[in-house]
């Protein structure tokens, strides 16, 4: 079974990209952040034509999120954080897989910049809020798949030049302790479960050649409960997308469960 998660940077921007993955890849669930839309303006024809259904958290012209799916999904729920702006950045849903029911949780958290303003105020709440429900649901719910758009930069080899990023809301070390928090839940960050130092860049700057230089960064993460970590084969990062015309600025990361 493929998961995969893409910040898609607009879902009708990139509506041929995402068809043409989908049919190349041919994930079994497509998590999908910055959608950009309301659900009224979501493209659910293009998807139901593939025949995925689709599960949508949208806002006007920023943010949003949506899951779709080859199967059926459960206990879709979107109130999963208070979030007092009313922004759109967290899905969740359920599914069976070999018996086990798994909870997906797909998020696209505040980007931060610049530090020391209510934007970066905004994203620790907003992670603290995020971390309160995790440990609730992973009292409830030993399986359970987080994945999405963190906006964290985990670690010094998870960006290009750390040094331009060490006074910045995506690297901030009260950030990446967040980030330490999720895990010391009971969770696994894929990537690194499978590749301790390798280089595992899942998005590139639109600006000066970020991605001719290879100039990246990695802030797209699979967490997974360590109840179901071995039933995670491998996990990839599908930079095919990246280098398509008019690509979003992030490509898909993909996870296969045996």
């Amino acid at each position: 079974m493929l998961i995969s998660s893409w910040n898609v940077n607009s879902v009708r921007a990139r509506i041929e990209n995402i068809k043409s993955y989908l049919l190349k890849y041919k994930p079994d669930i497509l998590m999908m952040q910055e959608i950009k839309t309301e659900d009224v303006h979501f493209p659910y024809d293009d998807f139901s034509s593939m025949d995925y259904e689709s599960h949508v958290f949208g806002q006007k012209s920023y943010n949003g999120v949506a899951i779709i799916s080859k199967s059926k999904l459960n206990n879709v729920k979107t109130d999963l954080i208070n979030d007092k702006l009313n922004q759109s950045r967290i899905i969740s849903a359920e599914f069976e897989y070999k018996k086990k029911n798994i909870q997906l949780i797909n998020i696209y958290t505040p980007n931060g910049n610049p530090v020391d303003t209510e934007k970066y105020d905004y994203k620790k709440i907003w992670l603290d809020q995020l971390i309160k429900q995790l440990k609730s649901l992973s009292k409830k719910k030993s399986n359970i798949i987080l994945a999405g758009d963190f906006n964290i930069i985990p670690s010094a080899e998870d960006v290009y030049n750390v040094k331009s990023f060490e006074d910045d809301a995506l690297y901030r070390l009260e950030i990446r302790k967040k980030f330490r928090e999720m895990i010391n839940l009971g969770f696994n960050d894929v990537y690194r479960h499978f590749h301790e130092e390798k280089e595992g860049y899942t998005f590139w700057d639109y600006m000066r050649g970020a991605w001719q230089k290879n100039n990246g960064m990695r802030i797209d993460h699979f967490l997974v409960s360590n109840s179901i970590i071995d039933q995670i084969k491998d996990i990839n990062i599908n930079k095919d997308p990246r280098g398509r015309e008019k690509p979003s600025d992030h490509t898909p990361i993909e996870i296969n469960l045996v």
